[in-house]
């Protein structure tokens, strides 16, 4: 996949999300780390909109192997792209909460966050790539299943309400991730099976490619929601 994309390219923008956020998080000023969760959210959002609200109609009018041919060359860009820009944003968001005091109790919150986006997306990931009864599969699934559910248990005594706005963020930020990761990256995956394959099918190719542009729509529009929601927590209102 790295390849198809460009190694400078791929290697090039996971480094930079994991430098950045890195820094942000342990250095940076407060000023910068709102830069990088920011910024970073503008590009996941900008993105998914693009693929939705401009790409897919475009797609939408093109034959297979038209519309495969865009994605051949679009799928390995975004299987590098929007994960990282996923991370940093979730990531340096909820780090950002916690230091400026408008994520209080976080810990049970947090716990049952991971819970949350872990198992659903390690399930979806399974299913749709065939893989429940591979051991590597298996073995990946237990140690997060068990892991995230323990950290629930021990913290799950301590849980008091934090700030509606966080979590509504949560919620919101659950359902982008289940969806990212449990839908649109396995179609990216599925995608370059398929493309590497003996014989690639134009038509397996374009059809996936088509639903992960439509499923960036929706992914930007809930983004929409919750960049209105990080507006009320920061000003309490509009």
């Amino acid at each position: 996949m790295a390849q198809r994309a460009n190694p400078a390219f791929a290697g090039g923008i996971v480094a930079v999300s994991v430098v950045a956020l890195a820094y942000a998080v342990t250095l940076g000023s407060l000023q910068q780390h709102t830069y990088v969760h920011v910024m970073a959210g503008l590009l996941w959002t900008g993105t998914d909109l693009f693929m939705g609200a401009i790409l897919g109609p475009v797609i939408g009018g093109l034959t297979d192997e038209q519309s495969a041919a865009v994605f051949e060359r679009l799928t390995p860009k975004t299987s590098f792209f929007l994960p990282s820009m996923a991370l940093v944003t979730i990531a340096g968001g909820i780090t950002l909460a916690q230091r400026l005091g408008v994520f209080p109790h976080a810990e049970p919150w947090l716990a049952l966050f991971t819970a949350a986006n872990l198992i659903p997306v390690l399930l979806l990931l399974g299913r749709r790539l065939n893989a429940w009864r591979d051991r590597r599969w298996q073995v990946v699934f237990a140690v997060a299943t068990i892991g995230s559910l323990a950290w629930v248990a021990t913290t799950v005594g301590d849980f008091q309400m934090t700030t509606p706005a966080i979590v509504v963020a949560l919620v919101i930020v659950t359902l982008l991730s289940v969806q990212g990761f449990g839908f649109l990256m396995p179609g990216e995956i599925r995608m370059y099976f398929e493309m590497t394959s003996e014989d690639p099918d134009p038509g397996v190719i374009s059809a996936i490619g088509k639903q992960n542009a439509m499923l960036g729509g929706v992914q930007g529009l809930f983004q929409l929601v919750l960049i209105a929601d990080m507006v009320y927590l920061r000003y309490g209102g509009f």
